[in-house]
């Protein structure tokens, strides 16, 4: 369980992380190939960096899928809440569980039907093909333009992503059930940035009499 606690954050930071670096290197290949440096220019037009996109939106496409599955265990997804928190407490409680048992069964139902259709896709042939089997009347399966990667490879980030948002769902809910609380994430907080009380210069000489002024009361915002 311990494994699954950063999951996403692991997926997501990999996959922002290679996602970055590789639009950069292209843009920069893209504008270097454009300067006129003997032998520099023709060994940059000699890279073919046109997969560079597509792997970049196939990245983008999985970083929502886990990172919608990171949301669920943070509780960063928004909703209307607004009639559910008027209600008592024991009414809250069963709808907050039917809205999590209704996003499990939701994404459960997606991660179903989608790796249905990644298994006809190619992912069929690929496990027929790994394991030795008979490929008679399986088809391969089509390719990306760019890359030629089996789009099945591309369509799994769909059952996979929603699977684990299922289990998110569940966590949460049983989280919920034993505790009575739900992830929260506080939107104006920014990790690495903690709130600091400003020091109070302290004169030491100050006279706490009604003639003279507390510079300490002053200070924090009072009077004594």
């Amino acid at each position: 369980m311990k494994f699954l606690d950063h999951l996403e954050e692991w997926i997501v930071t990999f996959l922002m992380g290679g996602a970055t670096l590789i639009i950069f290197v292209a843009v920069v290949h893209r504008y270097a190939a454009g300067l006129a440096i003997p032998g520099v220019q023709d060994w940059l037009l000699s890279l073919n960096l046109t997969w560079a996109q597509e792997l970049t939106i196939i990245m983008f496409v999985w970083m929502c899928k886990f990172g919608a599955a990171y949301g669920v265990r943070t509780g960063i997804h928004v909703g209307v809440d607004v009639l559910i928190n008027r209600m008592n407490d024991k009414t809250r409680s069963k709808f907050i569980i039917f809205g999590l048992c209704a996003g499990a069964a939701f994404t459960g139902i997606v991660a179903t039907l989608a790796a249905g259709f990644v298994w006809e896709n190619g992912a069929h042939y690929a496990w027929f093909n790994l394991l030795g089997r008979s490929l008679d009347g399986i088809p391969e399966g089509p390719t990306t333009p760019d890359l030629e990667w089996p789009t099945w490879m591309v369509y799994s980030a769909v059952p996979l992503g929603s699977s684990l948002m299922c289990f998110r769902f569940l966590q949460v809910m049983t989280g919920f059930v034993r505790t009575g609380e739900l992830p929260h994430h506080d939107h104006g907080h920014v990790d690495g940035l903690e709130e600091e009380i400003a020091p109070v210069d302290i004169n030491p000489y100050s006279m706490k009499d009604n003639l003279h002024p507390d510079e300490t009361a002053n200070q924090q915002g009072g009077t004594k």
